[in-house]
């Protein structure tokens, strides 16, 4: 495994990392293909084997299960000096007054309640999941800042906002000397491309890391877009982000699928690839609930498109309406 740096940070971190949304209790309510806690396990060793030292969660994912998951097989099968550990928080983990969003109160009573679940002294990544219309950004960057000095945190990374918003964010933490974003996790694949108008050439600008979600779509990317799956029946969100365009992205699948053939590898494969031939791309985030799906990603860092490939693929696109429900600090 050949390790990258995550954007003009020292961190070196895995080209893959593995995405555990699709771990925690199914009676949580969050997601119905989530795995339980063995399974999650088996593919978390798996993906250490395999030299990925990068893991994403959130306090958010399965009522906090995810975390508490990743937490035990980490603690069980790594050296806590091996991995780097992300999560997130702002998306409200109960209803009430200060159980989301980016407040000083909010922030520090999710960062202890992760700590605890991941069962760690303290995170690497520490992701703002949404932007949060309701706290002034000074007073989130501020509180981000102390738990870096407070030895809770190591990095802060950011995902899913507006440039303007990423850039103001930046623009405070640099004007207070509070610790700065180095990481964007954005929505970006072969059928969602609209950051390349504003966020992505931001990221060039700043030298911040661009580690996608969804890189394949919900699957759409990786299979035939109607697979019968339980995760393709029962997963709203993706059908909210993706069902409204599939006239148009089905295309796109279909030269996906045609040059998986000829390369004579998996179409998740091709897409990934696609992914890692552009900037600022590190580690795009990949959610595996099968050994099959870590071993495409890792599969694909040996895929190279050619020039004219990568136009042939990008071609059909068509501007994408952004999503306002995706947008808001309930869909991820």
């Amino acid at each position: 495994m050949k390790y990258v740096k995550l954007g003009n940070s020292g961190l070196e971190v895995s080209p893959i990392c593995l995405g555990c949304m699709s771990f925690g209790e199914v009676t949580s309510g969050f997601h119905q293909w989530v795995l339980d806690k063995k399974s999650s396990a088996f593919l978390i060793r798996k993906a250490l084997d395999l030299g990925i030292n990068f893991f994403d969660t959130a306090n958010c994912y399965s009522n906090g299960t995810s975390e508490e998951f990743l937490g035990w097989a980490l603690n069980e099968y790594a050296k806590r000096d091996e991995v780097v550990v992300a999560t997130k928080v702002g998306i409200p983990m109960k209803p009430g007054p200060n159980k989301g969003g980016l407040s000083r109160k909010a922030i520090l009573v999710e960062i202890d309640n992760s700590l605890t679940r991941l069962g760690l002294d303290y995170v690497d990544l520490y992701i703002i999941h949404r932007w949060d219309n309701h706290t002034p950004i000074e007073e989130t960057m501020e509180t981000l800042h102390d738990l870096v000095k407070a030895g809770k945190v190591r990095y802060l990374g950011a995902s899913k906002m507006d440039a303007w918003q990423f850039e103001k964010a930046q623009y405070v933490a640099e004007k207070h000397n509070f610790t700065k974003f180095v990481s964007m996790q954005n929505h970006y694949n072969l059928i969602f491309r609209e950051d390349e108008r504003e966020m992505i050439p931001l990221c060039i600008d700043q030298e911040v890391a661009s580690t996608p979600y969804s890189p394949l779509a919900g699957g759409r990317l990786a299979r035939n877009w109607e697979a019968n799956t339980l995760r393709y029946q029962t997963d709203q969100a993706a059908r909210i982000k993706y069902d409204g365009t599939r006239a148009s992205d089905i295309k796109i699948v279909e030269r996906v699928g045609e040059l998986s053939q000829k390369y004579k590898v998996s179409p998740a494969q091709i897409a990934l690839a696609w992914l890692f031939s552009k900037e600022p791309v590190v580690s795009p985030v990949i959610g595996a609930t099968k050994t099959s799906h870590i071993d495409d990603a890792i599969d694909s860092l040996g895929v190279k498109l050619t020039s004219a490939e990568i136009a042939y693929l990008e071609e059909p696109y068509l501007p994408h309406e952004t999503n306002l429900l995706e947008r808001s600090q309930f869909i991820r």
